[in-house]
């Protein structure tokens, strides 16, 4: 595994520097720059950044009408804020008329830590995904990070973009000529026994349980679902027929995320067991971000135990 950074560190860089490429960007940031770290492009760009204070529905309302004059606006605050306080705003300024802005939720999920129970959004991704038209991307490392800014850039319509705040080690650069594409998840290791589909910080986790589950003589795929919405089919029913058991993994709820999307469609084209790994119904609660994740049973370990059930009920 290659660099350890926090994705919204990595966000940050990308968007300094995508700037120049392409002017008709423009940051909206909620009194959060140093925490999103959109600071870069405020300082590189002083005149496309726009600090709105804590107002974050009424930042939505102005990327709103921004969007409308040809510019591509990037509105940025914790994910709490972001999906949750300006959802109405999210919902109907911006996604009903598919406007071409990018929501970015930093802070994502529990791994927020000692911020608490009130700022670790555990349901954004559910949130976002419930909206039509709505592309949900939740990168799991700095590289893909990087990559995925631009594509959102390129893409003409709303995205929500999820950042989290722990540190992970990069990944997706080991891949040889690896290139992220919106829609279209990534296969990190093949195997034939049981296949491990995560998200965000999940999917270096999955790669270690996949390695906890070969000692065992257990051969785990895993794939890395980047774009929850629109969620790549082809690449789900795949594994679903060549493996014959599932895992999903996120640090977010299992109600209505990645887990939900992938049995919503294989109990629909083709029923194999499923199982969902991440936050169970719960609010988070203050700790380290190591402690709540361990608490959350969000580790390795967690998905290696979901892994084992799931190919007990295989047939």
């Amino acid at each position: 595994m290659g660099e350890k950074k926090a994705t919204r560190a990595a966000y940050g860089e990308a968007l300094a520097e995508l700037g120049a490429k392409y002017p008709n960007v423009v940051v909206l940031d909620a009194d959060l720059a140093q925490a999103t770290m959109t600071k870069h492009f405020a300082a590189a760009f002083p005149d496309r950044f726009f600090d709105c204070g804590i107002a974050e529905a009424n930042m939505t309302g102005i990327a709103a009408g921004m969007s409308t004059c040809g510019l591509i606006p990037f509105t940025n605050t914790f994910a709490m804020f972001a999906a949750g306080r300006a959802y109405e705003q999210v919902r109907n300024s911006i996604a009903y008329p598919h406007l071409n802005v990018k929501v970015v939720g930093s802070h994502g999920g529990p791994s927020v830590g000692e911020d608490g129970a009130t700022h670790q959004c555990n349901e954004d991704i559910a949130l976002m995904r419930t909206l039509p038209g709505m592309t949900v991307v939740v990168p799991c490392d700095a590289n893909e990070m990087r990559q995925a800014v631009e594509a959102m850039i390129n893409y003409n319509g709303p995205c929500y973009l999820r950042m989290c705040r722990y540190a992970m080690e990069t990944v997706t650069d080991e891949i040889p000529g690896y290139k992220f594409e919106l829609g279209k998840g990534v296969t990190l290791r093949d195997g034939m026994d049981v296949t491990l589909i995560a998200t965000g910080i999940m999917v270096q986790m999955a790669l270690q349980a996949a390695d906890m589950l070969a000692a065992e003589g257990i051969s785990a795929r895993v794939i890395d679902m980047h774009t929850v919405k629109p969620l790549d089919e082809e690449l789900v029913l795949k594994a679903a027929r060549e493996t014959g058991a599932i895992v999903t993994s996120e640090e977010a709820s299992v109600i209505g995320g990645l887990g939900a999307a992938v049995c919503e469609l294989l109990s629909e084209k083709c029923p194999v067991p499923v199982l969902r790994h991440g936050v169970n119904d719960e609010f988070g609660r203050s700790g380290t971000a190591a402690a709540v994740l361990e608490y959350y049973g969000l580790t390795p370990a967690g998905i290696a135990e979901k892994a084992r059930k799931a190919l007990s009920l295989k047939k």
